[in-house]
């Protein structure tokens, strides 16, 4: 099927999408989630095609994004029932005036209508944006790499007989079939069909969506995410969030890619973050992390030495940009230059300089004391998310159903005129 054809059942299936009770979107994302489960053979069959034609072609932590595993789709299933649990966002009046002329104002929240998603090489985005757009009201067009498109297509498979086993539309969630750019072009050229486009994948992809699109595009983040280490810090409490942000999962977007350490405590701290992050690692049998190291931080410990770009890339892999700043102003300065506006965290014990840094730093999430790979939707209590925007407008940070939604004003009168 065409993708123009897919973006005319999508549109057809929003009708009954906005139209659905909570009752049955609710029962719709537990049988979806159950189909999940009931499929789970042929899901990893698939995902086992995709991982052989990428072996070799691409990074062993960018395998590990795209892998499944039962562990895996077992939690994709439990996302949707969490969402099947959260309250429903259509419908919820989020501003209420009654004017002095009898006129009562709703400010009430509805669908988008169809919510275009182009994604890489992550799997589990597939369950999870259709479960949020579906939640929300409206329909979805998936568009995902070439590298996930066979586990991409299982999934999609199972929601479809899901839904329809709860009485929605399958045509509500569509799998675009080509995975070549002209697809992608034709979502960020889609108007009358795709009411938001939303990109989740690398910088080269968000940016092409942005500057091309002619529907809106809600930009979600690239995350050059900074931890500060200030000079009043727990430097235990410094290593364990450090070695979380950077090594739990390294492919992710609220994975920390830039440390900053405070001069006055670089030379006790440096030689810790390198034991802790390369030989203790190794040791231990895990992927040690590579050091790129700014001039100052090079006199103490030993690394690779930082190239002019090292803190402006997102990594996405076992490697850490480190500087050495004087304080939390040079780190606030630091992050206005060079962040994407994601997540940063200041770890200190000192209030004043953690205020500072909580309100001086323009991210979209600002931690004291943790790490930011808590920048997720579930963490945050959203159930699954549809990305991180490091936008303003309209939404900003993890998006959850509150986010997929739009509003209208609903007026209510009894015969007035002006």
């Amino acid at each position: 099927m065409t993708t123009q054809q897919l973006l005319q059942q999508a549109r057809q299936a929003r009708g009954a999408m906005a139209l659905a009770d909570t009752e049955r979107k609710n029962g719709a994302l537990l049988a979806m989630a159950g189909a999940l489960r009931a499929e789970q053979e042929k899901i990893l069959a698939a995902n086992a095609l995709d991982l052989e034609e990428a072996r070799g072609t691409v990074s062993q932590v960018m395998l590990d994004r795209l892998a499944l595993s039962p562990e895996r789709i077992e939690g994709m299933a439990r996302g949707m029932e969490e969402v099947a649990a959260l309250p429903d966002p259509v419908g919820a009046v989020l501003q209420r005036v009654e004017r002095p002329n009898g006129l009562v104002i709703e400010k009430t929240a509805v669908p988008m209508g169809v919510i275009a998603i182009i994604y890489e090489s992550r799997p589990n985005v597939t369950s999870d944006a259709a479960a949020l757009a579906l939640k929300a009201g409206s329909a979805c067009v998936l568009r995902c790499g070439k590298e996930a498109h066979r586990s991409a297509a299982a999934i999609v498979s199972a929601l479809k007989a899901g839904m329809e086993e709860a009485g929605l539309p399958g045509a509500a969630v569509q799998l675009v079939e080509d995975t070549t750019r002209e697809s992608a072009n034709q979502l960020m050229k889609a108007r009358g069909y795709v009411d938001l486009l939303i990109p989740r994948g690398g910088a080269g992809l968000i940016r092409a969506c942005v500057d091309n699109a002619q529907v809106p595009v809600l930009e979600t983040g690239t995350g050059i995410c900074h931890i500060y280490v200030d000079g009043a810090a727990d430097l235990d409490m410094a290593l364990d969030i450090v070695e979380n942000a950077k090594c739990s999962r390294p492919s992710v977007c609220n994975a920390a890619e830039v440390c900053l350490v405070a001069r006055s405590v670089a030379g006790e701290f440096l030689p810790r973050l390198a034991k802790r992050l390369t030989e203790d690692r190794a040791v231990a049998g895990k992927p040690p992390v590579e050091l790129r190291l700014d001039q100052e931080a090079a006199s103490i410990i030993p690394g690779t030495p930082a190239g002019p770009e090292d803190f402006d890339r997102e990594f996405l892999d076992y490697i850490l940009a480190v500087k050495v700043v004087s304080g939390v102003e040079e780190a606030m300065a630091h992050i206005a230059k060079h962040s994407t506006g994601h997540s940063e965290a200041i770890v200190t014990a000192d209030g004043e300089a953690a205020r500072r840094f909580l309100t001086g730093v323009d991210s979209a999430a600002v931690y004291w004391n943790a790490s930011t790979r808590f920048t997720d939707g579930g963490e945050f209590g959203l159930g699954c998310e549809m990305g991180i925007s490091t936008q303003k407008l309209h939404a900003r940070g993890p998006l959850g159903l509150g986010e997929l939604c739009t509003f209208k004003y609903v007026v209510r009168g009894t015969g007035q005129v002006r």
